[in-house]
C-alpha cells in the first residue's frame, strides 16, 4: 500500500486475520453443535485456539497502528468512538429482545405456565442474596472503574493501575458468584419459558462480563506498558464505555427477572 495520502484517515493494511477469525467462528459453532451431539470436542478446541491466535495478533496489529506507528489520528479515533457507540446501541438491542421474550411470557402467562409466574413447580432465587451480592458488586466496580479513568485524564499512573486491578478483580469475582448460582439452580433452561428466559439473560450477561474483564485486563497490560496518555487513550476508553453498560444491563436483569420476575 502506497504510504502517500493526502486524507487524514487511516487506511489498514491487508490483513489475514479477518479470513481466520471467520474460519475461527465456523470451527467453533460446528465444534459446539459436534460436541452437543457426539461429544467430541478436537473441533470446539480448533476453534477456540484458532480465535485466541487471531486475537491476540489482530490486537497486537491494531496496538502498534495506534501506539509506535501513529497512525489513530484524531479523525481515526472519532471514527472509532462512532464504531463503539453503535456496537454499543446495537448490544442494548441485544438485550432487549431478551426482556421482551421475559416480559411477553411474564405479564400474560399462559395456561400451559398454569396461569401464574413464576410457572409451577420453578423455585426462583432469593433476589436478597447472591442477585444482590452481584449487584453490589458491578455497582462497585462502575466506581473503580471511573477512578481509574479519571485518574488516568490527570495522569496519575499508579491510581489508573489500582482502579483497574480492583475493576478486573470484582469481575472475576462476579463470574465465580455467579457460577456458583447456576450450580446451585433449582431449575434448568429446559425447565419451561422461565428457565429458557432467564439462563439465556443472565447467561449471555455472564458471557459480556468476561469479555469486559478480557478488554480490562488487555488495558491493564497496555497501561503497564505506557501505551495510554492522558489525551490519548481511547481503548481504555471504550473498555470503560463497554463495563458501564454491562452494568446497566445487570441493574435490568436484577430488577425484572430477580425481583420483580421472582
Amino acid at each position: 500500500m502506497s504510504t502517500h495520502s493526502n486524507h487524514p484517515y487511516h487506511l489498514v493494511d491487508y490483513s489475514p486475520w479477518p479470513l481466520t477469525g471467520a474460519l475461527a467462528a465456523l470451527f467453533t459453532t460446528a465444534g459446539m453443535v459436534k460436541w452437543f451431539h457426539q461429544y467430541d470436542m478436537n473441533m470446539l478446541i480448533l476453534g477456540n485456539l484458532i480465535m485466541i491466535l487471531t486475537m491476540i495478533q489482530w490486537w497486537r496489529d491494531v496496538i502498534r497502528e495506534g501506539t509506535l506507528q501513529g497512525l489513530h489520528t484524531s479523525n481515526v479515533i472519532g471514527g472509532l468512538r462512532w464504531g463503539m457507540i453503535l456496537f454499543i446501541i446495537s448490544e442494548v438491542f441485544f438485550f432487549v429482545s431478551f426482556f421482551w421474550a421475559f416480559f411477553h411470557s411474564s405479564l400474560s402467562p399462559t395456561v400451559e405456565l398454569g396461569l401464574t409466574w413464576p410457572p409451577m413447580g420453578i423455585m426462583p432465587f432469593n433476589p436478597l442474596e447472591i442477585p444482590l451480592l452481584n449487584t453490589v458488586i458491578l455497582l462497585s466496580s462502575g466506581v473503580t472503574i471511573t477512578w481509574a479513568h479519571h485518574s488516568l485524564m490527570n495522569s496519575n499512573y499508579t491510581q489508573t493501575a489500582q482502579g483497574l486491578f480492583f475493576t478486573i478483580l470484582l469481575g472475576v469475582y462476579f463470574t465465580m458468584l455467579q457460577a456458583y448460582e447456576y450450580i446451585e439452580a433449582s431449575f434448568t433452561i429446559a425447565d419451561s419459558v422461565y428457565g429458557s428466559t432467564f439462563f439465556v439473560a443472565t447467561g449471555f450477561h455472564g458471557l459480556h462480563v468476561l469479555i469486559g474483564t478480557t478488554f480490562l485486563m488487555i488495558c491493564f497490560i497496555r497501561h503497564v506498558n505506557f501505551h495510554f496518555s492522558s489525551n490519548h487513550h481511547f481503548g481504555f476508553e471504550a473498555a470503560a464505555w463497554y463495563w458501564h453498560f454491562v452494568d446497566v444491563v445487570w441493574l435490568f436483569l436484577y430488577i425484572s427477572i430477580y425481583w420483580w420476575g421472582g
